[in-house]
Parts: structure tokens; C-alpha cells; sequence
């Protein structure tokens, strides 16, 4: 097994550029290559999740020209894939999956969708409900309700569909994205409540930037008119990531004290990213945040240690597992609330989450949509050289590095980080002292 050991820091200060945001750069991805015309795609994010989507996008047809080290050239196909029959494996990547599964399901054409085993665990029942309802014809090729998947042509013929909301935003995501595709009007419905709203919100924006309207007609009604195209806006700017923000502004929170700071570049105060909030949590536990259009800084509190806090994180649910490992930084406990999401992600996260902490000896308490975390005295009592497992989930290990602004940590299996963030950790060392 492959490690890294983090020494114990006591401090952090600097500023770092950030990657390219995950879920922008996969839905940009997709949108370029249904449109009409070619599209410039700048500060795409370098990563597993985006390469699983450049090279599903490659075999269905799409010509895409890498011109730069994140710049792209997508020479869209205006909503036809070439290729009417195809094998995508698509590894853990839940962005590239979801959509791909809805717009392959309404394109005429026989696909078979695969990934990695995790994959294969984590649930897409909701969303082939949802599209066998409009007409679509897919099969399971292994458990019901889950991955490898088989797709083949159908004749869509429902103008109105429902889909649940509480499992992942992703299902929703996929449907608004996919449904210019059907030439008709479609209103979706949306049952039970729907979780993760900021990343709804941000595939309606980008389908805004190709040229397509999405209505919303009532509470989680969404009205999707026929006819509508998407169109090459010429050129499309990724930006930074939100989710990846969370780690240096946390170490700014704990360790940008006396006069440090941790500021982030690419994401700012206008940012549609949900995980822009992140920074209102920290605010509450008595971090200094400010803001600009393209920046966010983070300063630890002056005069006393940050506090524990209770948060419903339905709307932060990728950052919230920051906040987990901020909280052993914190003076009284924290409850993160609304959070069953975490258990359908890279692993089940609220497991993994309360099993790695119990290993630095804090008292955690998981239940099916909370987790309630009580940190020691003193961050200095936690328990030192811990190895921590990161379950292939790359979001375990960028949260349990913050673990060494106390304590020397071991991170196990570092390199999962490549999903989303390939040279964090020495993005990380940049900024701890």
C-alpha cells in the first residue's frame, strides 16, 4: 500500500490558484459537444473524472483538440453522435455517468455504460425510472437499480416526467441536460425534496450559456420548451473549483493566525458554485472570510479558537466533509445535518468519515443523515501518526490532511486524489508551515 506522511505544521499562509471545478468542467464538456458549432474550452479541470469524460465523448464521435495545457477546441455534433453504438467505461466519474445516461438514453443509438466497482454500488434506479417513463429503453446488466447499464433505441413519447429528488441532484441534472434532445416540451417534476439545489442551479446556467431556457413553472417543477438548440457560445471559461477551495481556506481557518492567511484564486464572492458557501460556515465558527470577485481569504479567529457549530449542509454536500475535520479544531461540538447523500458518493462517506476520526481518539456519533463530532481539549491531544485509509475517495484524503495542523497524520493511498485534484498535496505544502 502506498503512503504519505504529513509532518505536524503550526501555521499557514499563502495564496493558491485553483483547478478547474469538476462539475463545471464535465457539464461544459457535454453541452460543447451537443451544440452547434466548435467551442473554445479554457482552465478545463486535468483529471480522472474529465479524462473519463473527454474519452466517452471521443468514442461517440465528438472531435475534441487538446490546445493548451486546459485548453480545448470541441467541434460540437448539434445534438447527433456519430457513433450509433458504443462501450464507455467510465470509472467512478458520478458527473460523467448520470448525464451520459440521459443523453445517450434519448439518442437514438445502443450503448453500454460501465465504471469501476464502486461505481456499480452506487445507485441509478431513480434516474432510469425517470427515463423509461419518457420512452427509453434500458436494461441492467447486473444488480436492479444499479451500473453496468445497457441502452438502445426508443421512441420517446411522454411529455411529462417525474424524478426523485432525495438520492442525488446528479439525476435531475442529467434530465434537464439531455432533453432538447427530444424536440418536444417536457416538464419534469421533482418527488420528495430535492438535495444539492446549487448544482441544479448550475447546469441551468451553463445550459443558459448554450443557448437553452430552462423554466421553473412551480415548487421543483421544471418546463423544458421543444425547439430549443444548444448553440456554441465560441468560448467558455471553466471556473475554479469551490469544493477544492474548502481545503485552504479551512487551513486558513486553523492556521492563518498571528496576521497569515490562506487566499484561494479563481472562485470569488459571484461564484454559482454551491460550495462557494463553505466559506459562511467557516464565518460561523468564527473564521475571518473576505471576498472579491475572483478570491477568497481565510484568517483563523483572533482571539480564541473557532467554535463548534450545527449546520444543515444539504447545500454543501462535497465541503461539509471539510467542515468534519474543522470541527476537531473547534471548542464544543458540531453537528452536520442533512447529509445521508454522503453514503451513495466515491464510498459511503458518513462510515468512512466517523471510522477515520474514532482513530484519532474523538468521540463521533453517526447517524443515517448526521454525523456529531466532539474534538478533544485541545487539538494538540489528538492522537499522532494515525494512518488514515482514504476508501479510493479523494475527498477523504484532501479532508484528513488538515489533520497535520495538529498532529503528524499518514495518508494511505494518496494518489486518489486524482480524481479531482492530481497535485494537491504538494499544492497543500505550499501554504503549511
Amino acid at each position: 500500500m502506498t503512503f504519505l506522511d504529513l509532518p505536524a505544521v503550526s501555521s499557514a499562509q499563502g495564496t493558491i490558484r485553483l483547478p478547474g471545478s469538476k462539475s463545471i468542467s464535465n457539464r461544459i464538456l457535454l453541452l460543447a459537444a451537443l451544440a452547434w458549432g466548435e467551442t473554445r474550452v479554457r482552465d478545463l479541470l486535468a483529471s480522472d473524472d474529465t479524462a473519463r469524460m473527454l474519452d466517452a465523448l471521443k468514442i461517440l464521435g465528438v472531435a475534441i483538440t487538446q490546445t493548451g495545457d486546459n485548453d480545448y477546441w470541441v467541434e460540437g455534433v448539434g445534438g447527433r453522435f456519430p457513433n450509433k453504438n458504443a462501450d464507455l467505461f467510465l470509472g467512478n466519474a458520478g458527473t460523467a455517468f448520470r448525464s451520459l445516461t440521459a443523453v445517450l438514453a434519448l439518442a437514438n443509438g445502443h450503448y453500454r455504460l460501465s465504471g469501476v466497482a464502486r461505481m456499480h454500488e452506487r445507485p441509478i434506479g431513480d434516474l432510469v425510472d425517470a427515463l423509461r417513463g419518457l420512452g427509453a429503453d434500458i436494461s441492467y446488466l447486473g444488480n436492479e437499480g444499479f451500473p453496468p447499464l445497457e441502452i438502445k433505441p426508443a421512441e420517446i413519447r411522454a411529455d411529462k416526467v417525474k424524478v426523485r429528488g432525495d438520492v442525488s441532484s446528479q439525476f435531475l441534472t442529467g434530465l434537464l441536460m439531455a432533453l432538447p434532445l427530444v424536440d418536444k416540451d417536457v416538464t419534469i417534476e421533482v418527488v420528495g425534496e430535492l438535495i444539492s439545489k446549487p448544482y441544479v442551479a448550475l447546469t441551468i446556467a451553463y445550459m443558459e450559456k448554450f443557448g437553452v431556457k430552462v423554466e421553473s413553472t412551480a415548487a421543483q417543477s421544471y418546463f423544458v420548451r421543444g425547439g430549443q438548440r444548444y448553440q456554441s457560445p465560441g468560448e467558455i471559461f471553466v471556473e475554479g473549483d469551490a469544493s477544492s477551495a474548502s481545503y485552504f481556506l479551512a487551513a486558513g481557518a486553523i492556521g492563518g493566525i498571528n496576521g497569515g492567511a490562506v487566499r484561494v484564486e479563481g472562485v470569488g464572492k459571484n461564484s454559482l458554485q454551491g460550495d462557494i458557501r463553505f466559506a459562511e460556515a467557516l464565518e460561523k465558527m468564527g473564521a475571518q472570510i473576505m471576498r472579491g470577485d475572483n478570491w477568497i481569504t481565510a484568517v483563523a479567529p483572533r482571539l480564541s479558537r473557532l467554535r463548534g457549530v450545527e449546520l444543515d449542509c444539504n447545500h454543501i454536500p462535497d465541503a461539509a466533509m471539510t467542515l468534519a475535520v474543522v470541527a476537531l479544531f473547534a471548542e464544543g461540538v458540531t453537528t452536520l445535518k442533512n447529509i445521508a447523500s454522503w453514503r451513495v458518493k466515491e464510498t459511503d462517506r458518513l462510515a468512512a468519515m466517523a471510522i477515520e476520526l474514532k482513530k484519532l481518539g474523538v468521540s463521533v456519533e453517526e447517524g443515517a443523515d448526521y454525523l456529531r463530532i466532539t474534538p478533544p481539549a485541545s487539538p494538540a491531544e489528538l492522537k499522532p501518526h494515525i494512518a488514515i485509509d482514504t476508501y479510493d475517495d479523494h475527498r477523504m484524503a484532501m479532508c484528513f490532511s488538515l489533520v497535520s495542523l495538529a498532529v503528524p497524520v499518514r495518508i494511505n493511498e494518496p494518489e486518489c486524489v486524482a480524481k479531482t485534484f492530481p497535485d494537491y498535496f504538494e499544492r497543500f505544502a505550499e501554504v503549511v508551515k
